[in-house]
Protein backbone atom coordinates (compact mmCIF):
# COMPACT_ATOMS: atom_id res chain seq x y z
CA UNK A 1 0.00 0.00 0.00
CA UNK A 2 2.79 2.33 0.38
CA UNK A 3 4.01 2.00 -3.48
CA UNK A 4 0.56 2.36 -4.34
CA UNK A 5 0.44 5.80 -2.31
CA UNK A 6 3.64 6.75 -3.33
CA UNK A 7 2.81 6.07 -6.79
CA UNK A 8 -0.27 7.84 -6.43
CA UNK A 9 1.27 11.11 -5.28
CA UNK A 10 3.85 11.09 -7.84
CA UNK A 11 1.29 11.23 -10.15
CA UNK A 12 -0.83 13.50 -9.01
CA UNK A 13 1.82 15.81 -8.14
CA UNK A 14 3.61 15.99 -11.23
CA UNK A 15 0.19 16.12 -13.21
CA UNK A 16 -0.71 18.97 -10.73
CA UNK A 17 2.43 20.33 -12.45
CA UNK A 18 2.11 20.57 -15.36
CA UNK A 19 -1.45 21.51 -15.53
CA UNK A 20 -0.35 24.90 -13.96
CA UNK A 21 2.52 25.63 -15.78
CA UNK A 22 1.23 24.04 -19.46
CA UNK A 23 -1.79 24.31 -19.88
CA UNK A 24 -4.51 27.27 -19.64
CA UNK A 25 -7.40 25.82 -17.91
CA UNK A 26 -10.85 27.63 -18.84
CA UNK A 27 -14.12 26.66 -20.09
CA UNK A 28 -13.34 27.58 -23.35
CA UNK A 29 -9.48 27.18 -23.25
CA UNK A 30 -7.53 24.66 -25.67
CA UNK A 31 -6.54 22.81 -22.74
CA UNK A 32 -9.60 21.53 -21.16
CA UNK A 33 -9.30 18.80 -23.55
CA UNK A 34 -6.15 17.65 -22.80
CA UNK A 35 -7.12 18.07 -18.74
CA UNK A 36 -9.57 16.27 -18.98
CA UNK A 37 -7.58 13.48 -20.62
CA UNK A 38 -4.81 14.09 -18.72
CA UNK A 39 -7.63 13.56 -15.76
CA UNK A 40 -8.85 10.47 -16.99
CA UNK A 41 -5.74 8.91 -17.72
CA UNK A 42 -4.38 9.51 -13.89
CA UNK A 43 -7.91 8.19 -12.28
CA UNK A 44 -7.55 5.31 -14.31
CA UNK A 45 -3.91 4.56 -13.68
CA UNK A 46 -5.17 4.50 -10.02
CA UNK A 47 -8.04 2.48 -10.69
CA UNK A 48 -5.87 0.12 -12.26
CA UNK A 49 -2.86 0.09 -9.68
CA UNK A 50 -5.07 -0.52 -6.65
CA UNK A 51 -8.00 -2.72 -7.98
CA UNK A 52 -6.88 -4.65 -10.82
CA UNK A 53 -3.30 -5.82 -10.83
CA UNK A 54 -3.26 -8.02 -7.86
CA UNK A 55 -1.14 -11.00 -6.41
CA UNK A 56 -2.41 -14.14 -7.29
CA UNK A 57 -3.85 -16.06 -4.37
CA UNK A 58 -1.67 -19.25 -3.38
CA UNK A 59 -3.44 -22.38 -1.71
CA UNK A 60 -2.07 -25.55 -1.37
CA UNK A 61 -3.29 -28.73 1.04
CA UNK A 62 0.29 -29.06 2.14
CA UNK A 63 2.79 -26.96 3.93
CA UNK A 64 5.67 -28.52 1.20
CA UNK A 65 3.93 -28.40 -1.92
CA UNK A 66 3.89 -24.19 -1.08
CA UNK A 67 6.99 -23.52 -0.08
CA UNK A 68 8.11 -25.49 -3.00
CA UNK A 69 6.02 -23.34 -5.53
CA UNK A 70 6.82 -20.15 -3.44
CA UNK A 71 10.76 -21.24 -4.33
CA UNK A 72 10.87 -22.65 -7.72
CA UNK A 73 8.14 -20.60 -9.36
CA UNK A 74 8.28 -17.13 -8.25
CA UNK A 75 5.41 -16.05 -11.08
CA UNK A 76 2.98 -17.37 -8.18
CA UNK A 77 3.95 -14.50 -5.40
CA UNK A 78 4.28 -11.77 -8.19
CA UNK A 79 1.66 -9.63 -9.10
CA UNK A 80 -0.23 -9.88 -11.97
CA UNK A 81 -0.59 -6.72 -14.27
CA UNK A 82 -3.57 -7.84 -16.96
CA UNK A 83 -3.06 -5.97 -20.13
CA UNK A 84 -4.64 -2.37 -19.10
CA UNK A 85 -6.67 -2.31 -22.07
CA UNK A 86 -8.41 -5.42 -21.97
CA UNK A 87 -8.64 -6.72 -18.24
CA UNK A 88 -12.16 -7.57 -18.32
CA UNK A 89 -12.49 -11.36 -18.25
CA UNK A 90 -14.42 -11.52 -21.46
CA UNK A 91 -12.50 -8.82 -23.40
CA UNK A 92 -9.77 -11.55 -22.52
CA UNK A 93 -11.19 -14.39 -23.59
CA UNK A 94 -12.24 -13.20 -26.71
CA UNK A 95 -9.08 -11.01 -27.83
CA UNK A 96 -6.54 -14.00 -26.78
CA UNK A 97 -7.26 -16.18 -29.92
CA UNK A 98 -6.54 -12.96 -32.13
CA UNK A 99 -3.86 -11.67 -29.91
CA UNK A 100 -1.39 -13.99 -29.47
CA UNK A 101 1.12 -15.28 -31.98
CA UNK A 102 1.59 -18.47 -32.78
CA UNK A 103 5.15 -19.30 -33.13
CA UNK A 104 6.10 -21.38 -35.69
CA UNK A 105 6.37 -25.42 -34.62
CA UNK A 106 6.54 -28.59 -37.03
CA UNK A 107 5.12 -31.84 -35.59
CA UNK A 108 5.66 -35.78 -35.90
CA UNK A 109 2.00 -36.74 -36.99
CA UNK A 110 1.60 -40.21 -35.16
CA UNK A 111 -2.06 -42.65 -35.07
CA UNK A 112 -2.41 -44.92 -31.97
CA UNK A 113 -4.48 -47.82 -32.84
CA UNK A 114 -7.49 -48.19 -30.07
CA UNK A 115 -8.83 -51.02 -29.00
CA UNK A 116 -12.33 -50.09 -30.30
CA UNK A 117 -10.90 -50.08 -33.84
CA UNK A 118 -10.73 -46.50 -33.95
CA UNK A 119 -7.41 -44.04 -33.81
CA UNK A 120 -5.94 -41.31 -32.09
CA UNK A 121 -3.70 -38.55 -33.11
CA UNK A 122 -0.58 -37.47 -31.44
CA UNK A 123 1.70 -34.64 -32.24
CA UNK A 124 5.20 -35.04 -31.33
CA UNK A 125 7.69 -32.05 -31.14
CA UNK A 126 10.76 -34.08 -31.17
CA UNK A 127 13.42 -30.97 -30.01
CA UNK A 128 16.10 -32.81 -31.73
CA UNK A 129 18.34 -29.42 -31.37
CA UNK A 130 18.19 -29.66 -27.51
CA UNK A 131 21.76 -28.57 -26.26
CA UNK A 132 20.74 -28.94 -22.67
CA UNK A 133 18.92 -32.36 -22.98
CA UNK A 134 20.86 -33.90 -26.32
CA UNK A 135 19.85 -37.66 -25.57
CA UNK A 136 16.47 -38.30 -26.86
CA UNK A 137 16.47 -41.21 -24.60
CA UNK A 138 16.13 -39.38 -21.29
CA UNK A 139 14.93 -35.84 -22.56
CA UNK A 140 11.88 -34.57 -20.43
CA UNK A 141 8.55 -34.91 -22.11
CA UNK A 142 5.60 -32.69 -21.65
CA UNK A 143 2.52 -34.38 -22.75
CA UNK A 144 -0.39 -31.30 -23.79
CA UNK A 145 -4.13 -31.66 -23.56
CA UNK A 146 -5.98 -28.86 -25.61
CA UNK A 147 -9.63 -27.48 -24.96
CA UNK A 148 -13.20 -28.85 -25.80
CA UNK A 149 -12.23 -28.34 -29.25
CA UNK A 150 -8.79 -27.63 -29.59
CA UNK A 151 -6.02 -29.18 -31.45
CA UNK A 152 -2.09 -29.10 -31.49
CA UNK A 153 -2.46 -25.96 -33.28
CA UNK A 154 -3.98 -23.73 -31.25
CA UNK A 155 -2.01 -20.77 -29.61
CA UNK A 156 -1.97 -21.73 -25.82
CA UNK A 157 -0.62 -25.11 -27.17
CA UNK A 158 1.95 -23.94 -29.37
CA UNK A 159 3.16 -21.32 -26.43
CA UNK A 160 4.07 -24.33 -24.16
CA UNK A 161 5.71 -26.06 -26.89
CA UNK A 162 8.08 -22.82 -27.74
CA UNK A 163 8.41 -22.75 -23.70
CA UNK A 164 9.42 -26.41 -23.38
CA UNK A 165 11.61 -26.04 -26.62
CA UNK A 166 13.13 -23.30 -24.85
CA UNK A 167 13.73 -25.63 -21.89
CA UNK A 168 15.10 -28.15 -23.66
CA UNK A 169 12.10 -30.80 -23.22
CA UNK A 170 10.13 -32.93 -25.91
CA UNK A 171 6.44 -31.92 -26.15
CA UNK A 172 3.67 -34.52 -27.38
CA UNK A 173 -0.47 -33.32 -27.80
CA UNK A 174 -2.66 -35.49 -27.10
CA UNK A 175 -5.73 -34.53 -29.95
CA UNK A 176 -9.05 -35.52 -29.30
CA UNK A 177 -10.98 -38.27 -31.95
CA UNK A 178 -12.08 -36.68 -35.18
CA UNK A 179 -10.90 -32.70 -34.04
CA UNK A 180 -7.31 -32.74 -35.51
CA UNK A 181 -8.43 -33.92 -39.08
CA UNK A 182 -7.70 -37.66 -39.13
CA UNK A 183 -10.47 -39.87 -39.95
CA UNK A 184 -12.93 -40.98 -36.91
CA UNK A 185 -13.16 -44.98 -38.04
CA UNK A 186 -15.33 -45.55 -35.05
CA UNK A 187 -18.71 -44.20 -33.67
CA UNK A 188 -16.83 -42.62 -30.57
CA UNK A 189 -15.82 -39.20 -30.12
CA UNK A 190 -14.47 -37.97 -26.72
CA UNK A 191 -15.74 -36.25 -23.22
CA UNK A 192 -14.26 -34.71 -19.77
CA UNK A 193 -15.37 -38.27 -17.97
CA UNK A 194 -13.97 -40.84 -20.17
CA UNK A 195 -10.04 -41.17 -19.78
CA UNK A 196 -9.50 -44.48 -22.00
CA UNK A 197 -7.96 -42.57 -24.75
CA UNK A 198 -5.85 -40.24 -22.36
CA UNK A 199 -4.41 -43.94 -20.73
CA UNK A 200 -3.51 -45.24 -24.04
CA UNK A 201 -1.64 -41.67 -24.99
CA UNK A 202 0.21 -41.91 -21.64
CA UNK A 203 0.97 -45.52 -22.20
CA UNK A 204 2.14 -44.98 -25.34
CA UNK A 205 4.24 -42.08 -24.45
CA UNK A 206 5.89 -44.28 -21.81
CA UNK A 207 6.95 -46.83 -23.75
CA UNK A 208 8.15 -44.49 -26.12
CA UNK A 209 10.32 -42.56 -23.84
CA UNK A 210 10.97 -45.18 -20.99
CA UNK A 211 13.56 -43.53 -19.66
CA UNK A 212 12.50 -39.94 -20.07
CA UNK A 213 10.70 -38.02 -17.19
CA UNK A 214 6.88 -37.03 -18.51
CA UNK A 215 4.43 -34.69 -17.17
CA UNK A 216 1.30 -33.20 -18.25
CA UNK A 217 -0.41 -29.85 -18.86
CA UNK A 218 -4.10 -29.58 -19.93
CA UNK A 219 -6.31 -26.22 -20.78
CA UNK A 220 -9.77 -26.07 -20.27
CA UNK A 221 -11.35 -29.41 -21.22
CA UNK A 222 -8.18 -31.08 -21.36
CA UNK A 223 -7.41 -30.25 -17.65
CA UNK A 224 -10.74 -31.46 -16.43
CA UNK A 225 -9.77 -34.75 -18.50
CA UNK A 226 -6.28 -34.47 -16.27
CA UNK A 227 -7.79 -34.14 -13.24
CA UNK A 228 -10.15 -37.13 -13.47
CA UNK A 229 -7.34 -39.04 -14.77
CA UNK A 230 -5.44 -39.02 -11.51
CA UNK A 231 -8.53 -39.38 -9.34
CA UNK A 232 -8.92 -42.16 -11.29
CA UNK A 233 -5.57 -43.86 -10.89
CA UNK A 234 -3.93 -42.22 -7.71
CA UNK A 235 -0.39 -43.21 -7.85
CA UNK A 236 -0.47 -45.84 -10.81
CA UNK A 237 1.10 -43.37 -13.13
CA UNK A 238 4.02 -42.35 -14.60
CA UNK A 239 3.49 -39.00 -14.58
CA UNK A 240 5.79 -36.57 -11.88
CA UNK A 241 3.61 -33.80 -12.25
CA UNK A 242 0.74 -31.51 -14.12
CA UNK A 243 -0.52 -28.30 -14.22
CA UNK A 244 -4.16 -27.14 -14.99
CA UNK A 245 -5.15 -24.07 -17.07
CA UNK A 246 -8.84 -22.52 -16.76
CA UNK A 247 -10.38 -26.24 -16.07
CA UNK A 248 -14.16 -26.11 -14.93
CA UNK A 249 -14.55 -28.15 -11.69
CA UNK A 250 -17.95 -28.39 -11.57
CA UNK A 251 -19.89 -29.17 -14.88
CA UNK A 252 -23.26 -28.07 -14.01
CA UNK A 253 -21.70 -24.75 -12.38
CA UNK A 254 -20.06 -24.35 -15.68
CA UNK A 255 -22.83 -24.91 -17.98
CA UNK A 256 -25.06 -22.83 -16.15
CA UNK A 257 -22.58 -19.74 -15.91
CA UNK A 258 -22.68 -20.22 -19.78
CA UNK A 259 -26.47 -20.29 -19.93
CA UNK A 260 -26.82 -16.78 -18.96
CA UNK A 261 -27.75 -14.34 -21.78
CA UNK A 262 -24.38 -12.17 -22.52
CA UNK A 263 -21.99 -15.52 -22.21
CA UNK A 264 -24.28 -17.72 -24.16
CA UNK A 265 -24.17 -15.29 -27.04
CA UNK A 266 -20.62 -14.92 -27.12
CA UNK A 267 -19.19 -18.05 -25.73
CA UNK A 268 -22.16 -21.17 -25.67
CA UNK A 269 -23.58 -20.73 -29.08
CA UNK A 270 -20.41 -20.62 -30.87
CA UNK A 271 -18.68 -23.63 -28.49
CA UNK A 272 -21.96 -25.95 -29.61
CA UNK A 273 -21.60 -24.84 -33.17
CA UNK A 274 -17.84 -25.96 -33.68
CA UNK A 275 -18.96 -28.93 -31.93
CA UNK A 276 -21.95 -29.38 -34.42
CA UNK A 277 -19.55 -29.25 -37.38
CA UNK A 278 -16.88 -31.96 -35.39
CA UNK A 279 -20.05 -34.12 -35.79
CA UNK A 280 -21.38 -33.15 -39.22
CA UNK A 281 -17.53 -33.90 -40.27
CA UNK A 282 -17.95 -37.69 -39.28
CA UNK A 283 -21.61 -37.88 -39.95
CA UNK A 284 -21.33 -40.98 -42.30
CA UNK A 285 -19.96 -42.73 -39.09
CA UNK A 286 -21.65 -41.42 -36.23
CA UNK A 287 -24.86 -41.25 -37.65
CA UNK A 288 -25.36 -45.23 -37.86
CA UNK A 289 -25.75 -44.94 -34.15
CA UNK A 290 -27.29 -41.40 -33.35
CA UNK A 291 -30.01 -39.34 -34.49
CA UNK A 292 -27.62 -36.76 -36.07
CA UNK A 293 -30.49 -34.44 -37.48
CA UNK A 294 -31.82 -34.12 -33.33
CA UNK A 295 -27.95 -33.35 -32.63
CA UNK A 296 -27.58 -30.65 -34.89
CA UNK A 297 -30.59 -28.70 -33.77
CA UNK A 298 -28.80 -28.04 -29.98
CA UNK A 299 -28.38 -24.28 -29.30
CA UNK A 300 -26.42 -24.54 -25.98
CA UNK A 301 -23.57 -27.29 -24.48
CA UNK A 302 -26.05 -28.71 -22.37
CA UNK A 303 -28.85 -29.67 -25.29
CA UNK A 304 -25.50 -31.14 -27.10
CA UNK A 305 -24.68 -33.58 -24.11
CA UNK A 306 -28.14 -34.45 -23.52
CA UNK A 307 -28.63 -35.44 -27.11
CA UNK A 308 -24.80 -36.87 -28.09
CA UNK A 309 -22.18 -36.94 -25.69
CA UNK A 310 -24.01 -38.31 -22.55
CA UNK A 311 -25.70 -40.86 -24.90
CA UNK A 312 -22.51 -41.87 -26.62
CA UNK A 313 -20.95 -43.25 -23.65
CA UNK A 314 -23.81 -44.88 -22.27
CA UNK A 315 -24.97 -42.47 -19.07
CA UNK A 316 -28.45 -42.95 -17.89
CA UNK A 317 -28.94 -38.98 -17.55
CA UNK A 318 -27.25 -35.81 -18.95
CA UNK A 319 -27.02 -35.48 -15.12
CA UNK A 320 -25.01 -38.40 -14.58
CA UNK A 321 -22.89 -37.44 -16.92
CA UNK A 322 -22.01 -34.10 -15.89
CA UNK A 323 -21.27 -35.34 -12.24
CA UNK A 324 -19.07 -38.34 -13.53
CA UNK A 325 -17.02 -35.26 -15.55
CA UNK A 326 -16.86 -32.60 -12.94
CA UNK A 327 -13.16 -33.12 -10.86
CA UNK A 328 -14.41 -31.56 -7.95
CA UNK A 329 -15.46 -35.29 -6.86
CA UNK A 330 -12.28 -36.68 -7.60
CA UNK A 331 -9.21 -34.57 -5.87
CA UNK A 332 -9.19 -35.73 -2.74
CA UNK A 333 -7.85 -39.02 -4.51
CA UNK A 334 -5.02 -37.03 -6.71
CA UNK A 335 -1.76 -38.52 -5.48
CA UNK A 336 0.83 -36.49 -7.98
CA UNK A 337 1.80 -33.22 -7.85
CA UNK A 338 -0.87 -30.61 -9.33
CA UNK A 339 -1.02 -26.72 -10.02
CA UNK A 340 -3.90 -24.98 -10.73
CA UNK A 341 -4.33 -21.52 -12.29
CA UNK A 342 -8.23 -20.21 -12.90
CA UNK A 343 -8.92 -16.53 -12.86
CA UNK A 344 -11.94 -15.51 -10.18
CA UNK A 345 -13.58 -13.86 -13.47
CA UNK A 346 -13.73 -16.96 -15.52
CA UNK A 347 -17.48 -17.29 -16.96
CA UNK A 348 -16.06 -20.76 -17.99
CA UNK A 349 -15.28 -21.78 -14.26
CA UNK A 350 -17.58 -19.16 -12.37
CA UNK A 351 -15.32 -18.19 -8.82
CA UNK A 352 -17.94 -19.80 -6.21
CA UNK A 353 -17.38 -23.35 -7.72
CA UNK A 354 -13.76 -22.95 -7.67
CA UNK A 355 -12.77 -26.25 -5.24
CA UNK A 356 -10.46 -24.00 -2.72
CA UNK A 357 -11.66 -26.17 0.00
CA UNK A 358 -10.92 -29.39 -1.79
CA UNK A 359 -7.45 -28.41 -2.35
CA UNK A 360 -6.82 -27.69 1.11
CA UNK A 361 -7.79 -31.25 2.24
CA UNK A 362 -4.88 -32.71 -0.06
CA UNK A 363 -1.31 -32.08 0.16
CA UNK A 364 -0.47 -32.85 -3.44
CA UNK A 365 -3.14 -30.02 -4.81
CA UNK A 366 -1.85 -26.73 -5.29
CA UNK A 367 -4.56 -23.67 -6.64
CA UNK A 368 -3.56 -20.56 -8.08
CA UNK A 369 -6.29 -18.10 -8.47
CA UNK A 370 -5.64 -14.67 -10.42
CA UNK A 371 -8.43 -11.74 -9.86
CA UNK A 372 -8.37 -11.18 -13.87
CA UNK A 373 -7.60 -13.10 -16.63
CA UNK A 374 -10.62 -14.79 -17.78
CA UNK A 375 -11.00 -17.91 -19.64
CA UNK A 376 -6.91 -18.98 -21.21
CA UNK A 377 -6.43 -15.42 -21.08
CA UNK A 378 -4.06 -14.27 -18.93
CA UNK A 379 -3.24 -11.73 -21.27
CA UNK A 380 -0.07 -9.10 -19.52
CA UNK A 381 1.74 -6.08 -21.16
CA UNK A 382 1.26 -3.66 -23.41
CA UNK A 383 0.84 -5.65 -26.60
CA UNK A 384 0.46 -9.60 -25.26
CA UNK A 385 1.46 -10.68 -28.47
CA UNK A 386 4.80 -13.26 -27.41
CA UNK A 387 4.19 -14.28 -23.90
CA UNK A 388 1.32 -14.39 -21.32
CA UNK A 389 0.88 -14.76 -17.33
CA UNK A 390 -0.12 -18.43 -18.16
CA UNK A 391 2.84 -19.02 -20.10
CA UNK A 392 5.15 -17.99 -17.34
CA UNK A 393 3.46 -20.88 -15.02
CA UNK A 394 3.89 -23.43 -17.30
CA UNK A 395 7.33 -22.67 -17.79
CA UNK A 396 8.62 -22.31 -14.32
CA UNK A 397 6.69 -25.37 -13.11
CA UNK A 398 7.56 -27.60 -15.54
CA UNK A 399 11.63 -26.32 -15.13
CA UNK A 400 10.69 -26.85 -11.67
CA UNK A 401 9.30 -30.45 -11.86
CA UNK A 402 12.12 -31.74 -14.25
CA UNK A 403 14.67 -30.04 -12.39
CA UNK A 404 13.71 -29.85 -8.85
CA UNK A 405 11.56 -33.07 -9.06
CA UNK A 406 13.11 -34.99 -5.97
CA UNK A 407 11.43 -32.30 -3.51
CA UNK A 408 8.23 -33.38 -4.72
CA UNK A 409 8.19 -37.10 -3.85
CA UNK A 410 6.51 -37.35 -0.54
CA UNK A 411 4.20 -34.18 -0.02
CA UNK A 412 2.09 -35.87 2.65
Amino acid sequence: MISLDLNFNILTRDLSHYLENQVKVGLFGSGVGLSLVLGFSAAYTCYYLISVARKPQLVSGGKKFYQFLREQCPVVSETYYPTFWCWESRIQTLLRPFVTAKPGVVYRNELIKAADGGQISVDWFDNDESLSHPNPATRPTVLLLPGLTGTSRESYILHMVQQSRDLGYRCVVFNNRGVSGETLLTPRTYCAANTEDLEIVIEHVQRSCAAAPIMAAGVSMGGMMLANYLGRKGRETCLKGVVVFSAGWDVFECTASLEKPLDRFLFNSYLTSCLQASVHRHRPVLEKCYDIDHVMKARTIREFDERFTSIMFGYRTNEDYYHDASPVHKLKSVQVPMLCLNAADDVFSPSHAIPVEAVKQNPNLALLITCHGGHIGFLEGLWPRHSTYMDRVFKQFAKAVFEKGNQLKDLS
